[in-house]
């Protein structure tokens, strides 16, 4: 009896390897086709973009909040240089006494499409650049130079803004629609509707309106943003030994501030120019990005570019 259980307990245990090996090949070989996948060419080339799309989705629905507030406080106080100074918990204070908590995600889905087209391209751009970048230079026994990665920020943030300018117009016309006499709102149900609205009621050029600060706000917040944290990135790594973690968050704060300073003044621009509509006259309040950063200097000073400086790094720095 004894030996029959022992013979029983010995077969069982030989059918459950016989299994487990099995299971464990079938698991080895997915991950193999996984690993050899991923590193297709196809897919080497495509990564980049792809994770940039969705890190950039998933900052934007955490930091939405604030870039909605961000446009209501640049939008404040319109041609006026004195007045009330708008503060992030006054418009906050304000968004929520005239409606709800998720009027502070107004314009979402043009936020998501906007990163799914702008930093998936920007993100993939420069990651390709620098790729070309150090392949060139280790072929020469070099190292690549800040001048290299600001370039590289430079020329993926400008791509990127064009391809991005409608979700971009899109986003702005949404946020700034409460803002409007009630008879005079869009009332926009999603990001679809606003850009097919746009398109018929002003044209298919217009998506384009403020392309201009668009593009010099993305190459400056490229500048500032990629660059400085793939600097700061590389200081930190031959200069300290934290871990990678720590390096990364220490290096998107540094890149966060740099990447404000030097966009701020346009995105302020670029809000203006996308908000704007005709007025009764026919005319528009800014003729261009050159009329606009005039006319805000005369009429409500040169600091108001840089109104809710904390708030927009606190919108940026998630990002970078």
């Amino acid at each position: 009896m004894s030996g029959t259980v022992k013979q029983a307990a010995e077969a069982a245990r030989s059918r459950t390897s016989e299994v487990m090996g099995s299971a464990k090949g079938v698991q080895g070989d997915t991950v193999a086709v996984a690993n050899d996948f991923l590193h297709t060419p196809y897919m080497r080339a495509a990564l980049p973009f792809i994770n940039g799309g969705l890190s950039g989705m998933v900052a934007t629905t955490v930091i939405q909040p604030v870039d909605m507030i961000k446009v209501r406080i640049q939008l404040a106080g319109e041609g006026k240089a004195g007045g009330p100074k708008a503060t992030p918990i006054s418009v906050t204070r304000e968004i929520l006494a005239s409606g709800k908590a998720r009027d502070l995600y107004t314009g979402l889905s043009a936020g998501l499409l906007r990163q799914a087209v702008y930093t998936t391209a920007r993100i993939g751009f420069f990651d390709t650049f620098m790729g070309q970048l150090a392949a060139r230079a280790k072929a020469k026994g070099q190292t690549v130079g800040f001048g290299e990665r600001a370039t590289a920020g430079l020329t993926a943030g400008g791509l990127a803004a064009m391809i991005g300018n409608p979700a971009d117009l899109a986003l702005i016309r949404m946020q700034s629609d409460g803002l409007k006499p009630l008879a005079e709102r869009k009332n926009y149900k999603s990001v679809i509707d606003a850009l097919s609205s746009i398109a018929k009621s002003e044209g298919v050029g217009a998506l384009w309106a403020g392309a201009a600060p668009t593009v010099v706000r993305a190459m400056a917040l490229n500048f500032g943003q990629l660059a400085f944290f793939s600097e700061a990135k590389a200081q930190l790594k031959t200069r300290t030994n934290w871990t990678s973690n720590t390096q990364t968050l220490s290096a998107s704060a540094v890149a966060g501030f740099f990447a404000s300073f030097f966009s701020l003044p346009f995105d302020f621009v670029k809000t203006r120019l996308q908000k704007q509509s005709k007025g009764p006259d026919g005319k528009l309040p800014y003729s261009s990005m050159a009329d606009c950063f005039s006319k805000v200097a005369k009429q409500e000073g040169i600091l108001r570019f840089y109104r809710g400086f904390g708030t927009y790094y606190v919108r940026i720095a998630p990002h970078a």
